[in-house]
């Protein structure tokens, strides 16, 4: 189990590098998506669901859902 939170942990940093450095809105958040996914697995990890389950719906649910509808209305996301 030790290493299994080791990679998580390796994850998370990156995915938290890589939303730094990312140039595309879209990929952002799709970084920030999953950096809250791999943020609840390691509260159910640490014996915490309440805020695992808080943490999947407010932080890659509603807030992505936002971001997303955010974009559309400033156009940042073209129709095809």
């Amino acid at each position: 189990m030790d290493i299994f939170e080791g990679v998580l942990y390796i994850f998370l940093i990156s995915c938290a590098i890589a939303v730094s450095f990312s140039k595309n809105l879209l990929n952002s958040i799709i970084i920030f998506m999953s950096y809250s996914l791999i943020m609840s697995i390691i509260w159910i990890l640490i014996e915490s669901p309440d805020l695992a389950i808080t943490e999947a719906a407010v932080g890659a649910g509603i807030t992505s859902i936002l971001f997303f509808v955010t974009l559309k209305k400033i156009h940042a996301i073209e129709e095809k």
